[in-house]
Order: C-alpha cells, then structure tokens, then sequence
C-alpha cells in the first residue's frame, strides 16, 4: 500500500471511529509502528487528525458530542470492566454521586445489596435504574434537562451540590489529558462535573481508554483533583505511569 493510499484509509478510520490505534493500525496494514507514526504526523500537520497517546483522532470529533444512545452502543465490553472494577470501589454504607454517562450508568447496575446507601445523581437513566432498589436511597438534581446526554445542569443542580458531602463520586468524562485535565464539550455539563468533584471526599474517574488523550472545549477538573482512574486495559502502561506521575491512581480493567 503506497503512503498516500495508507493516508486516507487512516483519515476515514479517525472519522468513522472514535480512535485509531498506532499498533492496531501497523498490525493491519503490516508496516512497522514507526512507519504509522510519521504517517499522523504528517496528517496532524494538514489538519486531518490529532495526535492523542498511542494514536489519533480525527479534528472534526473534537466538536462532536455523541448521544447517549450512541455511546452506550460503543466499547460496551470496557465499560462493562470498568464498572466491575469500579463496583469495589462502592461502600457498603455511605454515600456516593454518580455523575450523568454510560460508564456510570453501567456502575449503577452492579451497586451493592445489603447495606445503607445514599446514592446522588443527575442522570435521569441512572435514576431509573435505582429507583428500584429499596435498599438505597436516591437524591435526583433538578435542573435543565439535556436531550443529548439526559443530565440535568444548570444553577439549580450546582446550587443543590453546595449543601451536600458525599464519601465517593464517580465521575464522567468526554476528554482527559495531563495538559488540560479532564473536559467535556458543553460548559453547562462541566459546571455541574466540576460542583461535583468538590463535593466528594474520594473523587473516582470512570473513562475508557479512548477517552485519554483527548480535549474538549470545557474543562471541569485537573489530574490533582483526582484520586482513581478506572480505566481497561487499552491504555498502554507507559500513558498510565504518565498519568500516576501526575498524582492519581491509575486501574487498568
């Protein structure tokens, strides 16, 4: 395959996925990882991709935020380990904020039987999901609702986060980089994400690994206000020992 035929298969790659892997990509086309290097390079450089830790997106994603319903449909098995992981992170008594996304909505499946829970959230599908559980108690925000990701936002949620603590939040994340922290697209969701991270004695980042190494316009929190990163084991070691070296755990499912 000559360059300029390699070139555009990684472009439509970028665009039609979330990520293109450099290893994944060497692998298909049989050329050396060095080779896949030079080639993202030279597409950043046009402005056809972004350079992210261990691959590329493509530019046009950047301002792209999916549905919730198109995210639940995506790495579905990494959201699955990851909430398992992260399920052991739940106490058994207490208090814990799930924050609106498809990796905690998958959490919100595997809490606990049994003990005393207080469970604070601004997504109307994890609402739903333990509303049926006797055995917890749940606090939904009020707010504007967004269609896109079914979370409420606005003052009306951040007001009500002022007044409470809680012992673990799990929080969501559309972008996450050793730069600019953690970020999402809209700032009306990263004011709440960011009211969020304030409240929790312990604050848990749920993100799969196509989420790392990737800004959005709004940024809610930095790698210091982070305790835990449950991501899986797409992340290569050498991103997750950047990522320690900047102060929180980092666990790989």
């Amino acid at each position: 395959m000559h360059q300029h035929e390699r070139h555009q298969l990684i472009v439509e790659r970028s665009r039609s996925q979330s990520r293109v892997e450099v290893a994944a990509l060497a692998a298909e086309l049989d050329v050396t990882p060095e080779t896949i290097r030079r080639d993202l390079t030279v597409l950043e450089r046009h402005g056809l991709v972004r350079r992210v830790h261990g691959g590329a997106i493509a530019i046009e994603k950047l301002a792209f935020e999916p549905t919730t319903q198109m995210r639940s449909e995506q790495r579905t098995a990494e959201k699955s380990a990851i909430a398992q992981r992260a399920r052991e992170l739940v106490p058994v008594d207490g208090s814990i904020l799930l924050d609106a996304g498809t990796s905690t909505l998958a959490l919100a499946h595997l809490l606990p039987t049994g003990g005393e829970l207080t469970v604070v959230t601004n997504s109307l599908s994890i609402a739903q999901v333990v509303s049926t559980r006797e055995d917890v108690a749940l606090y939904l925000l009020g707010g504007r609702v967004r269609a896109k990701t079914l979370a409420s936002v606005g003052s009306w949620s951040v007001d009500a986060l002022r007044d409470i603590h809680v012992d673990v939040a799990f929080i969501g994340t559309n972008g996450l980089t050793l730069d600019e922290g953690l970020t999402t697209p809209d700032p009306s969701e990263a004011s709440v994400k960011r009211a969020m991270v304030t409240v929790a004695q312990r604050v848990v980042v749920l993100a799969d690994h196509s989420k790392i190494g990737v800004a959005h316009f709004s940024r809610f929190g930095r790698l210091s206000d982070v305790d835990t990163i449950v991501t899986d084991s797409g992340l290569d070691p050498e991103t997750a020992a950047e990522l320690e070296a900047h102060g929180p755990e980092v666990v790989r499912a």
